[in-house]
């Protein structure tokens, strides 16, 4: 006679399950629980996201680097640095929408699956950018023009909120557990690349056509190319298979389509982790758009720097970054996560202001000098936050958390950085603004990171764990290592610890 008590719990437990995903514990586990990574597809589903995202990044960065020129086309003053403050605003306005896209893509990648919703934001991103170039200008049409200007930043930021998220969860589940961090440093390459091209495009026209002919027609370029770029970015994108954790977890989840977990499940079991990562991304992305995005606009309009000249300090550091960033990401797979964006964040607390003296000394091997500064501390967190962010959550939310955390932080932090260290150099007159705005958030950066497990080198939460070849799977059965992050899925204890048995590897048939 079955127990129904017994039952009922094995039924809630299977239920919980589903809002986690693969859960079990080292004596748990067989042989054929564990995925093997096919090793030319991990590199091509990482190769494709990369560039991917390269792209995407190219056609977003383009907007920053071009802003000054921007100001002149599109809003009309006498004032520079009010024109600056109106273009950048416009650049922040997108931000506002990312959570809106986090909360529409983040689900349907979670539902579909991972490489569908990623074609889609690539056609959506590069249609948007295209649609930039075609504006007519404030003068041929009065405030259509920055409307316009508006609406097509609006479709940008939209798919963007589901790029980010999508990608580093691609790499993340496609990678082996020894080797994430390295895998997800291709992202952020993939990333300084498209910026580098966007910055490269654009000092390229500005060095080459008169300013006349830079506010008349050059400044659309960079813009067009987003066209055949998007185009080809969707082919790439469409070759992908979708993810093994993905895979894994459909199969078992099918058959309990009751059972998958809501958005209201995810705020309600994962509040923590997406706080967690909030406070990351914070960091993260205040760096990223203070260097990269900011300093060629404050080197120009601040202090009075040429405005090519400063572009091509800021694509000497990225292309400096790009080796790096692949070094930082073997090193966040045998130092760990934590100690390289803890190191990361004290770093910023102590050189922000050096950094800055250097960058407002006038010196040209100066300002590169406070610039690479910054850039270095940047590369730990661009090297190892792809891997860290994914870890987070578990496979069935985890596009989802990652994409609503993600653009939530970054809209209310990240893409804001420049509208508000912009206004508040200038309300304050201190150039020095910039230094305090980074140690801030460093700060963040330090407590939050305190919070967060280590995960380097361990499976992702919900998935199975990920090794190369068939030896691997069988030392990692016999070295009896831990093979979850958690000890318990959230809201059930840990079993009491029993006597392992031996464990029977059968031959390979």
């Amino acid at each position: 006679m079955h127990d129904p008590v017994a039952r009922n719990a094995q039924s809630g437990a299977a239920a919980q399950h589903a809002q986690f995903g693969w859960f079990k514990s080292h004596r748990e586990m067989a042989i054929d629980d564990i995925t093997l990574v096919d090793r030319s597809l991990l590199k091509r589903a990482v190769g494709a996201a990369a560039l991917g995202n390269a792209m995407e990044w190219f056609d977003f960065g383009v907007y920053g680097y071009i802003a000054v020129t921007l100001g002149h086309v599109f809003f009309p003053s006498g004032n520079p640095t009010v024109q600056l403050i109106a273009t950048l605003a416009t650049f922040a306005a997108a931000f506002l929408v990312r959570p809106l896209g986090g909360l529409v893509f983040g689900p349907l990648g979670d539902r579909y699956g991972r490489h569908k919703i990623l074609a889609l934001t690539m056609v959506m991103m590069a249609a948007g950018t295209f649609a930039i170039g075609l504006i007519p200008s404030y003068d041929r049409i009065g405030l259509a023009a920055p409307a316009l200007l508006l609406v097509a930043r609006l479709v940008q930021g939209f798919s963007t909120g589901g790029e980010y998220g999508g990608a580093a969860t691609f790499i993340a589940e496609y990678s082996t557990d020894q080797k994430r961090g390295l895998m997800g440093s291709w992202l952020e390459f993939g990333t300084l690349g498209g910026y580098i091209a966007g910055a490269g495009t654009v000092t390229a026209l500005q060095m080459s056509l008169s300013d006349a002919d830079m506010l008349s027609w050059g400044w659309r370029v960079p813009f067009l190319v987003a066209g055949p770029l998007g185009l080809l970015g969707l082919y790439m994108r469409l070759k992908l298979e979708e993810t093994p954790a993905f895979q894994a977890y459909s199969e078992q989840v099918d058959a309990r389509e009751a059972d998958r977990p809501g958005l209201s499940d995810m705020f309600r079991l994962h509040w923590r982790q997406l706080l967690k990562c909030v406070g990351l991304v914070l960091v993260f992305n205040v760096t990223d758009y203070m260097l990269l995005t900011y300093m060629p606009n404050y080197l120009t309009v601040t202090m009075g720097y040429a405005e090519s000249k400063g572009l091509l300090l800021i694509i000497l550091v990225m292309l400096v970054m790009m080796p790096l960033n692949v070094v930082g990401g073997l090193f966040s797979d045998r130092l760990g996560r934590r100690p390289m964006i803890i190191g990361a964040c004290v770093a910023l607390m102590v050189l922000s202001i050096p950094s800055m003296l250097l960058i407002g000394s006038g010196n040209d091997w100066l300002i590169f000098l406070g610039l690479m500064t910054l850039g270095l501390a940047l590369v730990c967190f661009t090297s190892s936050m792809p891997s860290t962010l994914p870890a987070l959550f578990y496979t069935p939310v985890r596009y989802s958390g990652l994409s609503i955390a993600f653009n939530l932080s970054v809209s209310l932090f990240g893409g804001t950085t420049p509208l508000v260290t912009a206004w508040l150099v200038s309300r304050t007159g201190d150039p020095l603004v910039p230094a305090y705005y980074l140690m801030g958030a460093a700060a963040i950066g330090i407590l939050t990171m305190l919070t967060v497990r280590e995960t380097a080198g361990m499976p992702l939460r919900g998935s199975p764990p990920a090794v190369e070849n068939r030896g691997e799977a069988i030392a990692l059965i016999k070295s009896g290592q831990p093979v979850t992050v958690d000890d318990a899925i959230p809201g059930m204890a840990p079993e009491a610890p029993k006597a392992r048995p031996a464990v029977m590897i059968a031959s390979p048939a």
